[in-house]
């Protein structure tokens, strides 16, 4: 084993955090303003890049480590939490939006899990936060998702949250499945990744559901989510009352105030 051997505690169930408990030594990396809540004997530090062993190189090794999580839109640092007490500690990390946190072990994994480049929230130390380039046009230039995938590798535990219900899917050799492509979470790296055109012009401008879809090709394991962060936001902004959203959907008043151009707060 690579990575530091970490036991853990999943709470909740919509609104979900994960209680890492911690031997003495013992260090977990997280993703920047992830922290919840963590012991006394529990020692923060901010490191360049996800301090993986190989990043100890130099400063040539921190730097394109960093450079690496820079262009999959996320912050130059992250922040180990070493156990530096002589007995167990917990540390926890709470979820950014309402949904599930997925524990994966990579070791199950062989060694490697690619992942929406917003869904890593905090691994062992030794998992290794880099960049998956999309090797195919389409899935570059149409991914919905952005060019870039986040991959985790190593042989350690890390943690991954989507939003509402996660499902889990098993492809078979030569498989398949077509999934909206902000609805996917994460892939093992046998997968077999595309985009494609959803096809028609009627379907294309009225259909609701955008104009590409990803295809993925097994045999590997793949993680769907029900509720993408983007189709929420994009939900509660367009019904905001400057966006002309209704200013009181509940009642009959509020629709005729609305009507009538009516301002209740006046």
């Amino acid at each position: 084993m690579n990575n530091h051997e970490i036991d853990y505690k999943l709470h909740g169930d919509d609104m979900q955090f994960v209680e890492v408990e911690l031997d003495p030594h013992e260090t977990v990396i997280a993703e920047a303003g992830s922290l919840m809540m963590m012991d006394d004997s529990i020692k923060m530090e901010t490191i360049f890049g996800d301090g993986s062993s190989s990043q100890q190189s130099g400063l040539m090794g921190k730097l394109l480590g960093a450079g690496k999580r820079v262009i999959t839109g996320e912050s130059l640092f992250m922040t180990t939490f070493t156990n530096e007490g002589t007995g167990k500690s917990h540390v926890s990390f709470a979820s950014p939006y309402p949904g599930k946190i997925i524990p994966m072990d990579l070791s199950e994994l062989d060694g490697k899990l690619i992942c929406q480049k917003d869904a890593f929230l905090a691994a062992a130390k030794g998992v290794t936060v880099g960049i998956e380039f999309q090797k195919k046009v389409g899935a570059g230039f149409f991914g919905g998702e952005g060019f870039i995938m986040q991959k985790l590798e190593g042989d350690g535990l890390a943690f991954v949250h989507a939003g509402g219900t996660i499902h889990k899917r098993e492809l078979t050799a030569g498989e398949s499945i077509r999934v909206d492509t902000g609805c996917l979470v994460a892939m093992t790296g046998n997968i077999d990744y595309n985009i494609e055109y959803v096809g028609g012009v009627k379907t294309a401008l009225f259909g609701g559901e955008g104009l590409f879809f990803a295809t993925l090709r097994g045999p590997g394991t793949v993680w769907v989510q029900s509720l993408p962060f983007s189709r929420l936001a994009s939900r509660i902004f367009a019904a905001a009352p400057e966006r002309g959203g209704s200013k009181g959907e509940g009642s009959i008043a509020g629709g005729l105030f609305d009507i009538l151009g009516g301002d209740r707060n006046r």
